[in-house]
């Protein structure tokens, strides 16, 4: 990646596209050679010039005022999350002259692997960039990509059998991208995000089109519904909690509605791998 980014203007330009004329009220003539809106449409929406709009999205102005933001989001129809991202955006200064930043690890704090060993459900820890830093043995269960080392953004792309498990799995991956750039921000300089993007964008045809739309939203709890191969389809609520102290991860968690059939099928797993460790503590007695 380049040592200068235009976070700022790539991220007006693709969501300027996405906006139809019909969505703002413009009436349409004759053929139109962009999609979306054009950019002195988007400028005379947001009152200000088009000449600005332009320096701004070629990156030449990179100093907008948060009420330039706020109108350009309106007129972009942002919600509050990509509003929020938007105005990340505009704060950030561009870094000149970076130096490669060496990539860091991510530990799990000792109580939260603990934590997330005891746990009477399926739990993991995520990292900042999706990847999976701890997980115990009823989340393995639900699906054998929740491993220490996996990533979800590349299971969910490239592993078929990951896929097979979520019967709603092109709305999840559009929530997951989406995600993923939220979480990131504009901290692009990171080794491991510019490897998993990389990697990504080469093997996911995909993944580059999603990527390219910079959707943006800020991953909240949420259902699942997940056909696992041995129980049949799970419905599970997924919780999301921020880690205090260990900025980046998150603690997940699944459970099913008490008395639920996803319930009785949850509780199945977790005897089938309870069961091999009570025969290996009898072999052991």
């Amino acid at each position: 990646m380049a040592d200068e980014q235009n976070l700022l203007g790539d991220y007006v330009r693709a969501r300027r596209e996405l906006v139809t004329p019909e969505q703002v009220g413009i009436p349409v003539v004759g053929v139109r050679r962009v999609p979306g809106l054009r950019r002195e449409e988007v400028a005379m929406l947001a009152g200000i010039s088009a000449d600005y709009y332009l320096r701004l999205e070629q990156g030449r102005d990179r100093n907008p005022s948060v009420q330039v933001l706020e109108s350009l989001a309106r007129v972009l129809q942002l919600d509050d999350g990509a509003t929020a991202y938007l105005l990340r955006l505009g704060a950030d200064k561009p870094r000149r002259q970076r130096r490669r930043r060496p990539r860091r690890k991510e530990t799990v704090p000792a109580g939260i692997a603990k934590l997330v060993a005891a746990l009477p459900l399926p739990a993991y820890v995520e990292g900042r960039y999706f990847d999976v830093l701890a997980a115990n043995a009823l989340a393995t269960a639900v699906s054998p990509r929740l491993t220490v080392g996996g990533n979800r953004l590349l299971d969910a792309f490239l592993d078929p059998a990951e896929r097979a498990l979520y019967p709603d799995w092109e709305n999840a991956i559009v929530g997951m991208v989406a995600g993923f750039r939220e979480a990131v921000g504009t901290d692009t300089d990171d080794p491991r995000f510019i490897e998993l993007v990389g990697e990504l964008s080469l093997a996911s045809p995909r993944f580059s089109r999603l990527w390219a739309r910079h959707d943006v939203v800020v991953c909240e709890g949420t259902t699942k519904c997940i056909d696992h191969p041995q129980v049949g389809r799970l419905r599970l609520n997924q919780e999301r909690l921020g880690i205090g102290g260990a900025a980046g991860q998150t603690l997940i968690a699944f459970h099913p509605d008490p008395g639920s059939d996803s319930a009785d099928k949850l509780a199945l797993l977790a005897s089938a791998i309870q069961a091999p460790a009570a025969s290996q503590d009898t072999v052991r007695g």
